[in-house]
């Protein structure tokens, strides 16, 4: 008998970095206190799973339409990188795991910021041609 396998898929790097991260903070937030976990955890893990969906959104438009759905990603990972950092501050978060959370998503930040720079200059290369 022959196993399905699914074809594989070609993912940007910023989105494989993203769904690298919440799938640790998916083991993490089962470890909060229950006095966070209900209220800032969600808050995290609404804005991370945000954060994907807008990236995966900007993957498949075309590229004069891109950059609001970079732009809205790059948002929602620096507010949750800032929940992240309150979580650590009042210790529902540890060292270890703050610190193993925060380096794919200072990554996937790079990522979107080079995405987002790229696209702010081919925009404007266009304009300048159709300027011309």
């Amino acid at each position: 008998m022959l196993q399905r396998v699914p074809p594989p898929r070609t993912i940007l790097p910023v989105i494989t970095a993203l769904i690298f991260a919440y799938k640790l903070w998916l083991e993490y937030r089962e470890l909060f206190p229950k006095e966070t976990k209900y209220t800032l955890g969600e808050k995290i893990d609404t804005l991370l799973i945000e954060s994907i969906e807008s990236a995966v959104t900007a993957a498949f438009l075309p590229r004069e339409q891109k950059r609001p759905f970079v732009h809205k990603a790059m948002v929602k990972l620096d507010t949750a990188k800032v929940f992240l950092q309150i979580a650590w501050e009042i210790k529902s978060l540890d060292n270890k795991k703050y610190t193993a959370l925060s380096l794919p998503l200072a990554e996937a930040g790079r990522m979107f910021g080079g995405w987002h720079n790229q696209l702010l200059k081919q925009n404007s290369a266009d304009k300048k041609s159709t300027e011309k």
